[in-house]
């Protein structure tokens, strides 16, 4: 395995200081949408664990929502978990939080710790995949690795 860029090198020192062994890779293209993802990977695009960052309009802080490829998030019913309105994150707000770029954002591995809800779809699926800190780089997990690494809620996202 060839060295990782920084931040995917960021998502894997994450992964074992957690206790795991799933390993990043890096692909030869771009994975930076669900598409790209499952088209190289071979997979389904719902076995695709998409993070997406939103900002509490009233708080300014960050939230993230990993959902299932091919869902679309309702923030209306994300909104109605948290009894605050949900704002979109430019990718400056994505940057400063988490330290990654958009179509990088891993579910793990942020700069600070993160309100983090997961779409339940995804447990339908023996494995899944998530991006690692770059637009390159990913790496496979199982749901419930997934719920350990980020200490998420698993919700309903639709």
């Amino acid at each position: 395995m060839g060295v990782l860029k920084e931040s995917a090198q960021i998502v894997q020192d994450v992964i074992i200081q957690s206790g795991y062994n799933n390993q990043v890779i890096e692909l030869p293209q771009s994975a930076r949408t669900a598409q790209e993802a499952a088209d190289v990977l071979n997979c389904k695009v719902a076995q695709i664990a998409k993070s997406i960052i939103f900002r509490l309009v009233e708080s300014n802080q960050p939230v993230l929502v990993i959902a299932s490829g091919v869902n679309r998030v309702n923030e209306q019913q994300i909104e109605l978990l948290l009894n605050q309105k949900l704002g979109k994150a430019d990718a400056e707000f994505v940057r400063v939080h988490t330290g990654f770029v958009i179509g990088g954002v891993s579910p793990i591995g942020h700069k600070n710790t993160l309100l983090t809800f997961i779409d339940e779809d995804l447990f339908q699926y023996e494995e899944i995949w998530a991006a690692a800190g770059h637009p390159k780089a990913i790496f496979q997990l199982t749901p419930k690795e997934l719920l350990e690494m980020t200490k998420g809620t698993v919700v309903n996202i639709k």
